[in-house]
């Protein structure tokens, strides 16, 4: 495949989905079958879903303020944007607080892949380990699987509804 400038297009995950912080006692239950593959997914209780990820929510929007053409609001809003001159991609977000730190953070776009690593690091990854639940299958997904599934679902093409025009 490539862009229409003739060069190979850039890989890009494409997702809707809700990150938290991945429970100690969280376990593969089952498996999710969408139009992108099979993928294990995970059960996580309803107390576990209520504990927040380790990074206070200032230093949160601190981190991600620090990314380029990263635009955060201090309701934890933000909008991620590629550079001009590179394959279009744009990550909308919302950062949701408990007791001072981040609760969970619904994501929407498409990004390559280093990028999701930045963007996950601003969060307090790889030191604190993530899961992510896809938003219309409402199911977990362990951060491996759902790379997997970003991967698969930008490769068909479901992210082009995702990214600016």
């Amino acid at each position: 495949m490539t862009a229409a400038s003739g060069s190979p297009a850039r890989e890009l995950y494409a997702f809707e989905a809700v990150l938290h912080r991945h429970p100690d006692q969280a376990a593969v239950a089952g498996e999710h079958v969408d139009e992108w593959g099979s993928w294990p997914i995970l059960s996580a209780s309803r107390d576990a879903l209520a504990r927040p990820l380790a990074i206070g929510f200032d230093e949160a929007l601190e981190r991600l303020a620090s990314l380029p053409r990263m635009f955060v609001e201090p309701d934890g809003a933000f909008v991620w944007t590629s550079p001009v001159a590179d394959c279009p991609w744009q990550i909308d977000g919302n950062l949701f607080e408990r007791a001072g730190r981040v609760l969970l953070v619904d994501l929407k776009g498409s990004c390559p892949p280093a990028e999701f690593d930045l963007l996950l690091g601003a969060l307090g990854w790889p030191e604190e380990s993530v899961m992510l639940g896809l938003v219309r299958a409402a199911v977990f997904l362990d951060e491996p699987t759902f790379r997997r599934h970003a991967a698969a679902r930008g490769a068909a093409g479901d992210g082009q509804t995702l990214r600016p025009h």
